[in-house]
């Protein structure tokens, strides 16, 4: 197989894959799903763990060295620690990572690490109950507590990672930092995205990076810019000035980071997709069902990647939202 990098017509190297396992969840966030009537793929119509495998090993093979498994939320996925041990032996990927609600991380932590998992973000908006319940429509919030405390103590690297919705979470901003800070966490703010597939999103919604780093340097400790940052790395890293850990943005509105993206996608139902905000999507699961060679899917993912525009563009009148969810893309 070439050993040549994923290189776009940008010149942006490609080495971090998303690897969506589901399209199920076990909460039902607003601005990720609807409450009711969510149209889920058929099971036969998502990867298996082979076909999951194969993948990561192509893609491996391409340069990609770091791999992150999301859903819907993965830890609904059965049997998910056998893909992970599976995975985290795959030559070339030397770093894996898996983003959870957390609802089910105080049964599966355990097994998750004994397959050689040892980094996860956790999504969590607030810790206020009522909150926590009017966002994610489901009384969930103590075992998300249980879960990232079962993880700590079993040694897990941890962030948290919070979507910013203006006029409702404001609350949140300075419990959730001061939580992240006394347990040795990083929180990551995310700007809220249009990426809902219920036309609820607009730019006015959007709690502003800018907002919260004031906010949070006037409450607790003045932030400063992590020196040295990695330019492909989604979030912006600050540091408090006391010492207190750092805290990430991810501000794909304010602050797009477009031009330094090294990420690809792969869908549940096997999709390829150069981005998040993507239109257009590649389909590998015909391909590998129907007797494909590993060049031939190696091939599939250069096209795509090849293929992958300057950016989304959210800041311009020329952005259409995808035609997917959140929970459907993967995240």
């Amino acid at each position: 197989m070439d050993a040549a990098p994923l290189v776009d017509s940008f010149g942006r190297v490609h080495d971090n894959l998303r690897v969506s396992v589901t399209d199920r969840c076990n909460i039902r966030c607003f601005y990720c799903m609807p409450e009711h009537d969510v149209k889920f793929e058929k099971r036969a119509e998502i990867l298996d763990f082979e076909e999951i495998e194969r993948f990561v090993r192509i893609a491996a093979g391409l340069g990609v060295t770091k791999l992150r498994v999301t859903g819907g939320e993965p830890l609904v996925r059965r049997d998910l620690p056998v893909l992970i041990r599976r995975l985290a032996a795959v030559p070339g990927i030397r770093d894996l990572a898996l983003t959870t609600n957390g609802v089910l991380l105080p049964e599966l932590a355990e097994p998750l690490y004994q397959a050689g998992l040892r980094r996860i973000n956790v999504h969590l908006d607030t810790l206020d109950r009522g909150r926590f319940l009017r966002i994610t429509r489901r009384d969930e919030l103590d075992k998300v507590l249980a879960g990232i405390a079962r993880a700590r103590d079993l040694g897990y690297r941890i962030k948290i990672n919070a979507v910013a919705v203006k006029n409702l979470v404001e609350p949140d901003i300075v419990p959730l930092a001061r939580f992240a800070r006394e347990n040795g966490y990083e929180v990551r703010y995310i700007e809220f995205m249009p990426l809902d597939a219920q036309n609820l999103w607009d730019r006015g919604k959007v709690l502003l990076a800018d907002d919260i780093i004031a906010t949070l340097s006037r409450e607790i400790a003045p932030l400063i810019p992590v020196p040295d940052p990695d330019p492909r790395a989604p979030a912006t890293e600050y540091a408090y000035a006391d010492g207190g850990g750092t805290v990430g943005f991810i501000a794909s509105v304010s602050r797009p980071f477009c031009l330094n993206c090294n990420r690809l996608r792969l869908t549940a139902d096997g999709k390829v997709r150069y981005c998040l905000f993507a239109i257009e999507e590649d389909d590998v699961k015909t391909l590998m069902r129907g007797g494909a060679s590993d060049g031939e899917i190696a091939a599939l993912v250069r096209r795509n990647v090849s293929g992958k525009w300057v950016g989304h563009e959210i800041n311009s009148a020329k952005f259409v939202a995808p035609p997917r969810p959140m929970y459907s893309i993967g995240g």
